[in-house]
């Protein structure tokens, strides 16, 4: 998941980059997204998996 966010940031700052401005905002907002529920996932993987 974190894989996807960087790719849609990295598609985000290349369409930024040739003023695509409302695909620039969407991949944006997209690779925001995954990383936030990434690092949730994180978080409760870390939470959860110690008490084995």
């Amino acid at each position: 998941m974190l894989y996807y966010a960087i790719v849609f940031l990295v598609i985000a700052l290349v369409a930024a980059v040739f003023g695509f401005g409302g695909i620039a905002a969407g991949a944006a907002g997209i690779a925001k997204i995954l990383f936030f529920i990434f690092l949730v996932l994180f978080i409760a993987s870390l939470i959860f998996g110690r008490r084995r």
